[in-house]
């Protein structure tokens, strides 16, 4: 991987949480501080508007201020990434071009979720899209939210697109991304915070992590390990945040149980998420919190002060103004 690779993007990137009030609406001053927080602690890049980031739920306005505020924190320190898709072409064209005007530094595809489109639907999508930006393209490939997979041959033909230049893979396929890599050039970035390590051994460029919201400098301290073809410090780094990435990823939606944490750490000002999600139940918290217990020493990161508040997080919230389509 050439060094102008790793500058498009970077490699490690935050799939940042949107910070809410209490009552559902964006939490402008923690979302600049939280973006703050993760640059300074290592992040190359930042996806806004992402699944973490609640985009299905986020109104079009929303999403081009997240992208104006994280260029407007970041000042050059990080790249700006829009997630903020739509299985709508049409729709997803007038997104990522308003999110070009704002700043973006790339955008990121996710494959139309519900419509279940065949491979040419998806690939005309994507290239449509493409067509659309000059930025640089990352495909989302996750199809346990979207109902379909990218195959193999539709990567093939994406990636002869000149702005089609990577994929955020959270299928956990090993094999084809490796053969992937090999076959088109694409860029990859692990999508499952689990298999950050694996893929990074088998030559991706990095990750786009949800637990990265929380411990962003152990995240630096792999990449570099890596780089540094340091692969048992690499594996320490990994080791450490395995029982995190548990308890973010595998009782609730991996952003409610991050808002959560982030909150307990004092790091947001409030866990709301917006409905249909909720905050963790009784028994979920219990949960996420006998993780954290078993969190011994990740780089960057004390849990000594570690305060959840399970009141706080009950329940979820209704905006006042609703709606992200036209």
């Amino acid at each position: 991987m050439t060094q102008v690779q790793k500058d498009i993007f970077g490699q490690v990137l935050v799939a940042l949480v949107t910070p809410m009030t209490p009552e559902g609406e964006v939490d402008w001053a923690a979302t600049e501080r939280h973006i703050d927080y993760v640059i300074s602690n290592g992040a190359d890049g930042i996806v806004v508007t992402g699944t973490t980031g609640e985009t299905s739920t986020l109104t079009d306005p929303e999403k081009i201020k997240l992208v104006e505020v994280g260029k407007a924190v970041s000042a050059g320190r990080a790249k700006i990434i829009t997630g903020g898709g739509s299985n709508e072409t049409a729709h997803a064209i007038q997104l990522y071009r308003e999110s070009e005007k704002a700043g973006a530094d790339g955008v990121m595809i996710v494959t139309p979720y519900y419509n279940k489109p065949t491979q040419a639907g998806i690939l005309t999508h994507f290239r449509l899209i493409a067509d659309a930006t000059d930025l640089p393209v990352l495909l989302y490939d996750i199809p346990g939210r979207t109902g379909v997979a990218i195959a193999s041959d539709t990567f093939h033909r994406a990636a002869k697109h000149p702005n089609i230049v990577a994929v955020k893979d959270a299928k956990g396929d090993l094999a084809q991304a490796s053969r992937l890599m090999l076959e088109t050039g694409l860029m990859y970035f692990s999508g499952d915070d689990s298999y950050a390590l694996p893929h990074l051994s088998i030559g991706a460029t990095g990750l786009i992590g949800v637990t990265a919201n929380i411990a962003p400098h152990a995240y630096r301290a792999m990449i570099d390990a890596t780089n540094a073809n340091d692969f048992h410090a690499a594996l320490k780094v990994h080791n450490a945040l395995e029982p995190l990435q548990r308890a973010i990823m595998n009782h609730v939606p991996g952003t409610v149980a991050a808002k959560y944490v982030l909150h307990g750490l004092g790091q947001i000002d409030s866990p709301r998420v917006r409905l249909p999600l909720v905050g963790p139940e009784d028994s979920e918290a219990a949960a996420i919190e006998a993780g954290i217990d078993q969190v011994i020493s990740v780089p960057g990161l004390s849990f000594d002060n570690f305060r959840p508040n399970r009141n706080a997080a009950a329940g979820g919230a209704l905006p006042k103004i609703a709606g992200t389509t036209r």
